[in-house]
């Protein structure tokens, strides 16, 4: 894979946070002649460095009731050395759509021969281990884990760190194209090659995302992602006194993370979980608030922005969701001690005028789940490690 360099690096604190990067192309060869490290701008990434990282890497694909045959191209892109985990919060009467994906992943693993766990969200077994591990904000009134993607992620990269990888990223299961899920996960591992960090994230830009409705438009930004952008601009501009237009992936959906970084984030319900991820790096390891883990400030954090080739296909829900997701998404910036005045009256505006607010009101606080490293990881472990059999994929108890 060919990748653009690091053409501009913005430092907040720790932070240091990479410019958009696109992918030149999506196969560097074998013969090539290109400095691995870069020349004339680009970056080679060979094809064993990229298996090098995919099998270290877990993929967790969070779906709820989503059509199964998005979900089979879903898993059938993932590169066959990641670990699957399908973290499903799909109904389980009067139809159990949970069954039917268990049963797709299952096909699947046994064509090809690989591992992959599912899991249900609302599973006793997990809910457990997570009362045990002291982790009581992931549950609901009614002892089970909360619905929500962010409550999927986390039970996800906790599996993650259970099968011992050291790098997860997040899919979402609603993608038409296989083969942008591919070119994701290579990505992911472009990133990891290029950190001078363990404490690392890459965070996708779609080249577009086009939109069927008689013809194709191929659109580069939503309208959610727009403002979300801008907000966080606004926010390290009103930090380091010089504007900006850094951050380019406030909502990224498709993402990973280092292991190291992940259990050291909290993680926001809903929509808001993306950008609440950078909300919290930059409160931790931004330099204008008391430091987080004295490790990350040492080595410091790199935050990879990389723009895909393949566009993204997904699911078309409509438009009813996108002020909720932005109320959502808004409040973590608002509701942050980093957060300026200017900063606020900006995300009090745009939420007015995307009618997700009314005028006077406060966007609500988000619910945020501790981050997974203050709690205890070993009795976790201990619960669930017995139960890992159940979770394959090809288990047929």
């Amino acid at each position: 894979m060919y990748v653009e360099s690091p053409r501009y690096t913005e430092r907040f604190g720790s932070v240091r946070i990479n410019d958009i990067q696109k992918v030149v192309a999506l196969d560097s060869g074998l013969k090539s002649e290109i400095p691995p490290h870069g020349a004339m701008g680009v970056v080679k990434i060979s094809e064993e460095t990229i298996k090098d990282f995919e099998d270290r890497m877990a993929i967790v694909v969070p779906v709820k009731d989503e059509r199964l045959k998005l979900f089979e191209g879903v898993i059938s892109g993932i590169p066959h050395d990641c670990l699957i985990i399908v973290v499903s919060n799909s109904q389980r009467e009067p139809v159990d759509r949970f069954r039917m994906e268990r049963d797709t992943l299952n096909q699947m693993c046994r064509y090809t021969n690989r591992l992959a766990y599912i899991v249900h969200q609302k599973d006793a077994r997990v809910a457990q281990a997570v009362k045990n591990a002291g982790y009581d904000e992931l549950l609901d009134e009614n002892g089970v884990v909360r619905n929500g993607k962010a409550e999927g992620m986390v039970i996800g990269l906790l599996m993650a760190k259970l099968a011992g990888k050291e790098y997860v990223g997040f899919v979402d299961a609603d993608n038409y194209s296989p083969g942008s899920i591919l070119e994701y996960v290579r990505i992911y591992a472009a990133g990891f090659s290029m950190a001078k960090s363990p404490y690392t994230m890459v965070r996708i830009l779609w080249h577009y995302k086009p939109k069927l409705s008689g013809g194709t438009h191929f659109r580069k930004w939503g309208r959610v992602s727009e403002i979300t952008n801008r907000c966080f601009n606004s926010l390290i501009s009103s930090r380091t006194g010089f504007e900006t237009n850094i951050i380019k992936t406030g909502n990224a959906g498709e993402h990973a993370m280092s292991l190291k970084l992940a259990e050291l984030l909290p993680y926001a319900s809903g929509y808001a979980v993306e950008p609440e991820e950078l909300v919290s790096i930059f409160e931790q390891f931004g330099g204008t608030l008391p430091a987080g883990p004295a490790a990350v400030v040492k080595h410091g954090l790199d935050l990879f922005q990389i723009e895909t080739r393949n566009p993204h296909l997904h699911e078309d829900k409509g438009t009813e969701h996108l002020g909720g997701m932005l109320l959502v998404g808004l409040s973590t910036i608002y509701h942050s001690p980093l957060c300026d005045q200017e900063t606020k009256r900006l995300i009090l505006s745009q939420l007015t005028i995307q009618k997700a607010l009314k005028p006077r009101q406060q966007p609500p606080k988000p619910h945020i789940n501790r981050p997974p490293s203050e709690i205890n990881i070993r009795e976790f472990t201990k619960n669930m490690e017995p139960c890992l059999e159940i979770y394959s994929a090809l288990y047929e108890g």
